[in-house]
């Protein structure tokens, strides 16, 4: 069935629940309090920005939008791109979208004018709903993208070139649309990150909506007593499908902006929150805070935390470990996916095999795995070699690009670029991306493998390793390394902890700075590559 009938249950169900809070530590909220009240006040209270809506609330806000858009002439098959920052606007805007049977464009929220515009050509946008952080990048493109185009606006003080959503959707009807869906029918049209380029328009339909909700919570449980804390951003799957499994069975999240570890820990003690999904950067901040002695863990209430996953990237034995031992009561857990596969659950590890922490797991809910090498036949076990995925959430196709398509997608199984290998129990390690191979001297080397090695090492926050030329031997690898706050560190102390490794293994070069990730947690490499994998690497190796 259609992921929008969901909706219409939780409505129907829970409609007086509690579906979505959201929680913003930079607006402080001006109230006054007693000296009683203060007393009372639990360490590190939530007094910044807080709003909160329910199931039914929710629905028909979700309502409304879906009949002011049919109001305007949307229809099926439209597109309507949403440019938000995490809100209670968000997902009730995403819903009305849905509810229209048109399609919703969720945009990265990094992206600059340029690559706005490109992403609205690509889908071939109708309607852009954008909030108040991007009205100056909006603003350089709107001569432009305006044309035969609605451009609504969230939030205070509407810009002039765009119409105020919630004026125009105060008047419109709550009542749900009279538009019948079906699985088959197109819902969304999400964008690959993008680090080699322009990012390509992956299209879902609904099936592939509704099979993110049902992997996660086939594979974490969620009830409705549960409550979610999510911090990444929505426009991507990874958060979204995560929420889906809460959405599912009509349980609570919070909208969390923000990812300092202190509020990370103040949501989850006020708000009671039972699963919490971080990404690698974050989970390692919150330990190394706890170590500085900046966090101390029983001044917050945090019996009810039940689980907490990982997922994004590859994650570091080393973290969960550490993890472990402030937090032993938690479950763990990490997933595997991407966009084209409707984001995270192809590949799951699951809470009961901490005993693997280190691999991804094995094939998810509904799902089917295979790794194959460059003739598309299967490997085996503990051979290296390209990870393939089958299941009802493969996106449909690179949206007008044929050729990309047909280059991922080959007799149903989408070829994930991710290089893999199997233990002989059946679970599956990430070895790197496909891209990321460094071939030194004929020599495959996985930069996932140092990375993980070095992490290990006390003074390192962050790790990534890249390839970078070398006359003799083709490539060789560098490592560019972030230290913990509060440590140091040098070249010698890294080459004498990489005697450990094989000689082939160890970096040819260490470079100290600050490692750059995206709003997911994936290190951008190729920021990396551009950046230190030229001719003058040891030059600027020495400026740092």
């Amino acid at each position: 069935m259609p992921i929008t009938d969901i909706l219409e249950r939780n409505s129907r169900e829970f409609g007086n629940d509690i579906a979505l809070v959201e929680i913003n530590p930079e607006i402080k909220e001006v109230r006054r309090v007693t000296w009683k009240e203060y007393e009372l006040m639990e360490p590190n209270p939530l007094t910044h920005y807080r709003r909160e809506i329910t199931w039914e609330v929710f629905n028909e806000k979700a309502n409304r939008f879906a009949n002011l858009l049919l109001g305007r002439g949307v229809k099926r098959g439209d597109k309507v791109a949403i440019l938000l920052m995490n809100c209670l606007e968000w997902l009730p805007i995403y819903f009305g979208i849905l509810k229209t049977g048109a399609l919703a464009v969720p945009l990265n929220f990094r992206y600059a004018s340029d690559e706005i515009e490109y992403c609205l050509n690509l889908a071939e946008v109708d309607v852009l709903v954008f909030g108040p952080e991007f009205i100056g990048r909006v603003e350089e493109i709107a001569e432009s993208i305006s044309k035969n185009r609605l451009l609504f606006y969230v939030g205070d003080n509407c810009p002039s070139f765009a119409e105020d959503y919630a004026a125009q959707t105060a008047n419109c009807s709550s009542k749900k649309p009279d538009i019948a869906l079906t699985d088959t029918d197109d819902a969304a049209i999400y964008f690959s990150s993008g680090t080699t380029g322009f990012p390509k328009a992956i299209l879902h339909n609904h099936e592939s909506l509704m099979h993110a909700c049902l992997v996660e919570q086939k594979h974490h449980g969620q009830t409705k007593e549960d409550v979610f804390l999510c911090i990444p951003p929505l426009y991507h799957t990874g958060a979204k499908m995560h929420w889906f499994g809460s959405f599912l069975v009509g349980a609570k999240s919070v909208l969390l902006k923000g990812t300092k570890p202190d509020v990370i820990m103040e949501a989850v003690s006020s708000e009671k929150c039972t699963i919490v999904w971080l990404l690698v950067p974050w989970a390692q901040d919150i330990l190394d805070a706890i170590d500085r002695g900046e966090i101390e863990p029983d001044r917050y209430q945090l019996a009810q935390w039940r689980l907490m996953h990982i997922g994004a990237q590859p994650v570091p034995p080393s973290l969960i470990a550490r993890w472990k031992e402030r937090f032993p009561n938690h479950q763990y857990d990490t997933n595997y996916g991407l966009s084209e596969s409707i984001g995270p659950g192809a590949v799951h590890l699951g809470v009961e095999n901490i005993h693997k922490v280190g691999a991804i797991g094995r094939a998810g809910y509904g799902w089917q795995t295979r790794i194959v090498n460059e003739n598309g036949a299967e490997v085996v076990p503990g051979e290296v070699g390209e990870l393939c995925l089958k299941g009802p959430g493969v996106m449909t196709c690179y949206y007008h690009d044929p050729k990309a398509t047909a280059e991922v997608l080959r007799d149903g199984w989408l070829y994930t670029g991710d290089m893999a290998q199997e233990d002989a129990d059946g679970f599956i390690y990430l070895v790197d991306r496909k891209k990321d191979v460094v071939i030194s001297g004929g020599e495959n080397i996985y930069p996932v493998q140092i990375e993980d090695f070095l992490r290990a090492y006390p003074a390192v926050k962050d790790v990534a390793v890249i390839g970078v030329p070398d006359a003799r031997l083709g490539e060789v690898t560098a490592a560019i390394i972030e230290v913990k706050q509060g440590f140091t560190c040098t070249r010698e102390e890294i080459d004498e902890f990489c005697k450990k490794l094989p000689r082939y293994k160890r970096p040819h070069q260490v470079i100290f700075t600050e490692i750059p990730r995206n709003p997911t947690g994936k290190i951008e490499k190729p920021k990396l590559r551009e950046r230190y994998g030229g001719k003058d690497l040891v030059a600027k190796q020495n400026e740092i």
